[in-house]
């Protein structure tokens, strides 16, 4: 990490950001901020097994973590050498005690790659993905959340997708849902000790996507590596002091001018839950937006 995580953010920080969010609209041309994105018929093409980088962040929330980690254990997968980068703080214990489990799993073609940072700086999510492009070795990055898992035939029939690709970025047209799930749900639930789990595939349904979301970025490697993720808006690389709202997704897809193409993975799942554990539990901020998320649930069905 470098010194900019470690300026203070300001309040002309927070006019900056919604700048951007304008900005990334398309209102201000992305090569005014990002010199460095190359050419796309010059972007390498990957051969099997595709090289995959899958960088997650977690605070909060190891229950949904468990069934990201156990489905790269779990599921068999001949066509993918996976890296597994994980962003969390070692003042989440259930987290940490987590990735300590899964450091003793060995599978062939799997690699862990778990990183500890202060809280503040895991709370800027844009920092540690950046830091994550610039130094991955893989031909394709998949920037995403740990509610996301990986079920059966999903990373082969990625890999097989990605071979020979040039695009610069791009995502599952499709994954297959939960419904806004209570803390109580028994899927939510956590367990004494870590363990290798199985997910229940009867609360999944498939739902549409129009364009690479935070969650489901595939980016090139070259991209990646050239660009990192949100490098040159400093605003987007400074540390808090809580989780921030993650509109560096939307800049990231600015500065690499797209929105990426839509590719057929079957069995993605994407678990979705009314309390989010990167806020104080039963605070007003955590009770404010979780009214929030079941009335855009209910509007548009996500």
């Amino acid at each position: 990490m470098n010194q900019r995580h470690d300026k203070t953010f300001t309040r002309l920080d927070s006019f900056k950001e919604i700048l951007f969010r304008f900005a990334a609209k398309g209102w201000v041309p992305y090569y005014w901020f990002n010199k460095n994105l190359p050419s796309q018929e010059l972007l390498s093409k990957a051969k099997l097994p595709v090289k995959l980088e899958i960088v997650s962040h977690c605070w909060n929330y190891s229950d949904l973590l468990s069934y990201q980690l156990s489905s790269l254990v779990k599921y068999e997968f001949q066509h993918a050498e996976v890296t597994h980068t994980v962003f969390y703080s070692e003042e989440d214990q259930a987290t940490t005690q987590l990735l300590e489990f899964f450091s003793s799993q060995h599978k062939e073609n799997v690699t862990w790659n778990f990183i500890a940072l202060p809280k503040e700086q895991l709370f800027r999510r844009a920092i540690g993905r950046n830091e994550a492009a610039k130094q991955s070795q893989a031909d394709w990055v998949w920037f995403t959340d740990c509610d996301v898992v990986f079920h059966e035939g999903a990373l082969d029939a990625l890999a097989n997708e990605l071979k020979g690709r040039q695009d610069v970025l791009v995502y599952p047209a499709k994954m297959r849902v939960t419904e806004l799930l209570a803390k109580d749900d028994p899927l939510l639930q956590q367990i004494q000790q870590p363990a290798v789990r199985e997910v229940d595939m009867e609360k999944f349904t498939d739902r549409t996507f129009s364009r690479a979301t935070g969650p489901i970025q595939i980016v090139h490697g070259d991209v990646a590596r050239a660009c990192g993720y949100c490098d040159d808006l400093e605003v987007y690389q400074k540390a808090m002091p809580r989780w921030a709202k993650c509109y560096d997704d939307r800049a990231f897809r600015w500065l690499i001018n797209s929105q990426g193409v839509p590719i057929n993975v079957p069995n993605v799942l994407f678990i979705r839950h009314a309390e989010k554990g990167r806020y104080q539990q039963d605070s007003k901020i955590s009770l404010i937006r979780k009214n929030i998320r079941r009335i855009k649930s209910n509007l548009i069905g996500r």
